[in-house]
């Protein structure tokens, strides 16, 4: 534990930060997993419809600081590979 009183202050804030960030890391994780199980299920309305959510919550994210700009930037792109994949292959 820290001694200085402006140390002892960033520790409280780190611990802080931290609980915000690891929610909103968590929030995007489960925004991921809902839109691949709609893929899984071959429901292409549903993820059709997640998609600009999970996009949204990824770009927020990122803006946070989260995540890097090319991390999200790869995750959307995988997203979006998926859902193309599984129109062709409705098709």
């Amino acid at each position: 534990m820290p001694n200085i009183k402006s140390q002892k202050k960033r520790v409280i804030t780190a611990q802080k930060e931290n609980v915000i960030n690891t929610s909103k890391r968590s929030r995007v994780r489960n925004a991921i997993k809902k839109y691949e199980t709609a893929i899984a299920n071959k429901d292409i309305a549903t993820a059709e419809k997640l998609l600009p959510e999970t996009i949204s919550l990824i770009d927020r994210a990122k803006s946070d600081g989260i995540y890097h700009a090319n991390t999200a930037s790869r995750k959307i792109g995988r997203l979006s590979k998926q859902l193309s994949a599984l129109k062709s292959e409705a098709k």
